[in-house]
Formats: C-alpha cells, sequence, structure tokens
C-alpha cells in the first residue's frame, strides 16, 4: 500500500491506476469502515481511502480537538483489506489559502433539516472538502456509509449538479450485535455512556415496529420515538432532533406513502454526539431483531 502526504504524491501514485473506487474518512477507522473498503474493491480495480479531519466541517464548539486520532493503527487497517493507496493531508494541504478561503460548495434544500439545521455550517465543510478530494482523487465511483444518511444524500445531490463524472453508493449501516451504530465517536463512550447509547437504535426499533404494525402518521411515529429515546438517556434535553423524513427530499414526512420514510435520530451521550437512523419501509436490520 501506497500512502500519499501531498496531492502532487496522491496524483503520482494515481496516473497509473485504472478504475478507482473512493472511500473518504476521518480515520478512527472501525469495522464499519471497513466494511466500505471491502465494498470498495468489487467496484473498481483500485481502492482508494483518506484520512482527513476536515476542520470546516466543525462548529466552534463541536468536538474537533476531541475527535479520535490513531493514524498508525488506521494505517495497518487499510492494509489488512487490501487499500491500494492511502491519503493523509495536512489542512494546509487542502486548505493552501487557510480555513477561511472564499471559495466553498454549498447543497441548497437538503441541508435545511435534520443535521443541517442542528449545525450550521456542517454541510458546506462537508461538501467542500469532498470536492476537493475527488478533484485531487478523480474516482470513478465513492462509497459512502447510510449512518450520515442526510451526508450521503447531500453528496449524491452534489455529485449529479456539478456533473461530476462519479457513481455515489451508499453502503448499508453497519452496527454492533447489540444494535449500535458504529461510529468513530464511540471511542469516546465511557462504558456507562455506551449502554446508554442503544437507546438510540431502540427507539428506532420501535419506530419500525409501530409502522410494521400499520401506523404511518409520521408525528405519532416521531413522538413514539422520542417517547423511547428519552426514557433511555439520563438527559433527555440533550436530545437534538427525532424527525421522520421522506428518503429523497429529507422533508418531514406527515403520511407515510408509497416512497417510504427514513426516522433520523441525533443525540448527546456522555458528552458525545451520536447519531441513526432507519428505513421504515425496509427489513429491520439483523442486529435489531
Amino acid at each position: 500500500m501506497k500512502i500519499a502526504r501531498t496531492i502532487a504524491e496522491l496524483r503520482e501514485a494515481r496516473k497509473d491506476m485504472g478504475r478507482v473506487a473512493f472511500v473518504p474518512t476521518m480515520g478512527a477507522l472501525h469495522s464499519g469502515h471497513l466494511s466500505l473498503m471491502t465494498a470498495a474493491k468489487e467496484l473498481a480495480d483500485h481502492v482508494v481511502v483518506s484520512i482527513f479531519v476536515n476542520p470546516t466541517q466543525f462548529g466552534p464548539n463541536e468536538d474537533f480537538d476531541r475527535y479520535p486520532r490513531q493514524l498508525e493503527k488506521d494505517t495497518e487497517a487499510c492494509q489488512s483489506v487490501g487499500v491500494d493507496l492511502l491519503f493523509v493531508p495536512t489542512p494546509d494541504e487542502m486548505y493552501p489559502e487557510g480555513l477561511e478561503s472564499s471559495t466553498f460548495v454549498e447543497v441548497l434544500g437538503l441541508t435545511d433539516y435534520l443535521c443541517g439545521a442542528s449545525r450550521p455550517g456542517h454541510f458546506r465543510g462537508v461538501t467542500t472538502v469532498v470536492t476537493k478530494l475527488f478533484n485531487a482523487v478523480q474516482p470513478q465511483v465513492a462509497v459512502f456509509g447510510q449512518k450520515d444518511y442526510q451526508q450521503a444524500a447531500v453528496i449524491a445531490r452534489m455529485t449529479r449538479e456539478l456533473l461530476m463524472p462519479i457513481e455515489i453508493v451508499a453502503a448499508p449501516t453497519a452496527r454492533e450485535s447489540d444494535g449500535l451504530a458504529m461510529s468513530s465517536r464511540n471511542y469516546n463512550l465511557s462504558p456507562e455512556a455506551r449502554i446508554e447509547a442503544l437507546a438510540l437504535s431502540r427507539s428506532l426499533k420501535r419506530a419500525w415496529s409501530a409502522f410494521a404494525a400499520g401506523e404511518s402518521n409520521g408525528s405519532v411515529l416521531v413522538a413514539l420515538t422520542r417517547d423511547t429515546l428519552q426514557e433511555g438517556l439520563r438527559d433527555a434535553s440533550r436530545i437534538d432532533y427525532v424527525d421522520c423524513v421522506d428518503p429523497i427530499t429529507l422533508e418531514p414526512s406527515a403520511s407515510i406513502g408509497e416512497v417510504g420514510a427514513v426516522m433520523c435520530v441525533a443525540a448527546h451521550v456522555g458528552g458525545v454526539r451520536l447519531i441513526d437512523n432507519i428505513r421504515l419501509d425496509k427489513p429491520l436490520p439483523h442486529e435489531l431483531q
């Protein structure tokens, strides 16, 4: 596996590759990330992975400094699944004009809801850095996880509307055996908070069960989900949002029709912000059964 730390090194290594599948990450890799890389290997001749904790997608009071970093371990993990090229840039490499650069990419509409509403500026940072990474790597396909459902939708919209010749693949959420969605932020959970965090997936399972039993009113399903989440959290005031949304537009779903719906939750558990979601109209993940 080759390691590139500059755009120049990346492009030099990339020029000898054919079809490339790209997996952008912020590191602190877990089994979910590795499943994305494994999926990427089935989609292209070569797999490129980036590790970059992007400062522009964090707000002033968010966890940029606390975000887990473990580059040596991550490098070994990438090698273990057959990654061909690992790109590990610095902020100066990605933002040569500084973090307050006057050039950015922004997707409107889809970013009005969920994390876009509760984290102003977050998705502008995401779409800007992903555009930069796409331009640097020049992949034919990029793989994202459905745990960040909104992010995958926003990136797919951006790629399509900016005429980027890149296929966006959204892979299923990877979960621990007890149902907790895998996340790099889980590394920051204490043992007690780790147990408490199961309230997120438990609340989603309740919504899925209610929908499966015939409940199609979005407001009722949101109330059921919020009640279950509140019951499982020590501090219910730390719930960020509970929303039932259209899977395409991400607008709140008053009534769930043929297009289905996604139940999305976000909450702070033990000082760590966690998100999760579930498609109500799709089979229940086996870890939640």
